[in-house]
């Protein structure tokens, strides 16, 4: 990836939908899947950040 669009955030306009009409099945077939790994990437993404979250949550956590 160009480091541009690494700073890009989908949620701040940074994800621009292909135009899809022309693309033959394989085409297709190859974009879902290339969408579904970026999906598990970024799942994978969330997952880290939330154990980060709850082991420094664990950590300052003061004593009942």
């Amino acid at each position: 990836m160009f480091e541009d669009e690494e700073r890009r955030s989908p949620a701040t306009g940074g994800f621009t939908p292909a135009a899809l009409a022309s693309w033959s099945e394989e085409t297709l077939r190859g974009y879902v899947a290339a969408l579904r790994a970026e999906i598990a990437r970024a799942e994978a993404a969330i997952a880290a950040r939330a154990a980060q979250r709850s082991a420094a949550d664990a950590f300052f956590r003061k004593p009942e």
